[in-house]
């Protein structure tokens, strides 16, 4: 049986899943961002008893098929900005209907029309706090960071990193206290 759960972003929500599930008696098959797969399937008790559990640790167990639909289109973009060591060679586009199996329209309309912002720019957003990451590591240059996440020149790349921020690059990695987001309230 497969469960989709809300705000699940990072290896630490996964364990957090594991754990509830364990503690409940469950056995899982799969827990990957956003979507846990169980062996048995769940009594109407069991999936409250579960719902109220992850509500504590700031997930939620998902219902509707429009939000569950919804967080698979942000998990596939996080899951590829932030926890691939290579973006995909396609265009994004042709790669989120492959993952997801929807045609682009529809899931691009959908989107916006649910969260208020386009995919792209969901897409620019999350990119900008993986290349605030990339810089606070002092790991990569700028160049190394802009082939990375396959922007097509630094100045591009300073270019939106601007436009997001308000700050440069430099700027950012000259500041004592580096501030980015968690992967929720991108």
């Amino acid at each position: 049986m497969k469960l989709y759960i809300k705000y699940m972003v990072s290896i630490r929500c996964k364990m957090v899943v594991k754990d509830e599930l364990k503690k409940m008696g469950l056995h899982h098959l799969t827990v990957d961002l956003g979507m846990v797969e169980v062996m048995e399937n769940i009594t109407d008790q069991q999936r409250e008893q579960l719902k109220i559990a992850l509500r504590k640790s700031g997930l939620e167990l998902m219902d509707d098929k429009k939000a569950i639909l919804i967080e698979k289109i942000q998990n596939v973009i996080i899951e590829m900005i932030h926890y691939s060591d290579e973006l995909p060679k396609t265009n994004f586009s042709d790669y989120l209907c492959e993952k997801l199996d929807y045609d682009y329209t529809y899931l691009a309309n959908i989107f916006s029309e649910t969260k208020g912002i386009t995919i792209e720019h969901f897409m620019i957003l999350h990119k900008i706090e993986r290349v605030k990451e990339l810089i606070i590591y002092d790991e990569l240059n700028l160049s190394e960071i802009a082939w990375k996440l396959h922007y097509s020149s630094v100045a591009h790349l300073s270019h939106q990193f601007k436009k997001v921020t308000g700050l440069t690059p430099s700027y950012f990695k000259s500041l004592k206290t580096k501030k980015r987001s968690t992967l929720e309230n991108v």
